[in-house]
């Protein structure tokens, strides 16, 4: 495994940090939950799904970092750490004692990763936040809108999710720039951030023409991109964008006199458009499938959650999913090794003697 030796001391809750973790455990680094008496707050009834979801292949110590005792023991520990990751608002980990200029101290070669909303300064830094929050502030919301111009309340933690990508991506590269420099690094990485970098192409055509809503043509303003829905209630999903997929798609539908209006508008008044709408309602959801699998024209079905688990489990080359013994796994990238290395999440505490046993003596 590409990580393999590598010690990460995770200290973080919920998702961005955990799921950040997660990935650098499935690349092969050996990851240590640092948790409170009480545990990371995702252990809750309420959130257990989340902290299994992103706790697989970690282990678990149990310190009270307001102890002095406890104090010491993650300090040996970050004698041994090539990685340390925090989630706490700006000035915790300082008031603990263990902000990165008292950790480079004890560990000069260390890479340590703060993930916060707002990053460590600024007068949003202190405040409270959830993903909606970044979100709104972001631009991305208002890229989410129903017909009424409503923004559609998302049900992904996309900033939760996306910060972690970049929580990886720069701890990555920071271990690459120490295979050079033999130096450690401080990593401030904030979510909302995260999210402002997807808005790139959005921020350019905005400056330059004033459209809102990114390339016009993959906004569901076009009949070749669009979503339609089927007979039975269902929808899919049409991105015949390039010309040769329009025409795949209008020949196999006996459609020819569809073809010049590949780019024509997706609205009430063209008539082309009402036109296929009815096409697509004439077929059941399994109907439309089974085109799209003969067709080459860009055609997919909008999967539910439980069909989307079920198809990467059984059908799909490149398996991502895997079930078995009642238990769930999700691959952070493509590797048929890592569902055999999987172990599930760890509970509180569970390796408090091992971890300081070993860890000590390596």
């Amino acid at each position: 495994m590409l990580l393999d030796g590598m010690k990460v001391l995770d200290f973080s809750h919920y998702i961005p940090g955990p799921f950040a973790s997660l990935r650098l455990a499935d690349f092969g680094a050996e990851v240590v939950k640092v948790e409170p008496p009480n545990g990371d707050l995702a252990r809750s009834e309420e959130f257990n799904n989340i902290f299994q979801a992103n706790n697989a292949n970690k282990k678990s110590i149990s310190l009270n970092l307001k102890d002095q005792h406890d104090l010491e023991i993650v300090k040996q520990l970050i004698r041994k750490a090539d990685i340390l990751i925090e989630g706490f608002r700006p000035g915790v980990m300082k008031r603990l004692g263990l902000a990165y200029d008292d950790v480079k101290k004890i560990n000069e070669k260390i890479i340590y990763c703060s993930i916060t909303g707002y990053g460590q300064q600024g007068e949003l830094a202190l405040l409270g936040s959830h993903d909606i929050n970044y979100m709104s502030l972001s631009g991305v919301l208002s890229q989410l809108k129903d017909k009424s111009g409503k923004p559609i309340h998302p049900s992904i933690t996309l900033a939760d999710m996306v910060g972690s990508f970049v929580a990886t991506e720069q701890i990555l590269a920071a271990l690459y720039a120490r295979e050079r420099t033999g130096k450690g690094m401080y990593i401030d990485v904030s979510l909302l951030d995260g999210l402002l970098s997807m808005m790139n192409n959005h921020f350019m055509i905005e400056h330059d023409s004033g459209l809102q809503r990114g390339m016009e043509q993959l906004a569901g303003t076009i009949v070749s991109y669009y979503i339609y829905e089927t007979k039975d209630g269902r929808f899919v999903s049409l991105a015949a964008l390039e010309r040769k997929f329009w025409e795949h798609f209008c020949i196999a539908s006996q459609k020819q006199e569809w073809l010049d209006f590949h780019q024509s508008p997706a609205n009430e008044s063209n008539p082309v458009f009402v036109e296929i709408c009815q096409w697509f309602k004439s077929k059941t959801l399994s109907e439309w499938i089974e085109f799209s699998r003969k067709v080459d024209c860009c055609l997919t079905p909008v999967l539910e959650v439980h069909e989307a688990k079920e198809w990467f489990s059984k059908e799909h080359s490149r398996k991502m999913v895997d079930i078995h013994d009642d238990r769930i796994h999700i691959a952070t990238r493509y590797d048929c090794q890592i569902f055999h290395k999987r172990a599930q999440a760890p509970k509180l505490d569970e390796h408090r003697e091992e971890i300081i046993k070993r860890w000590r003596n390596s």
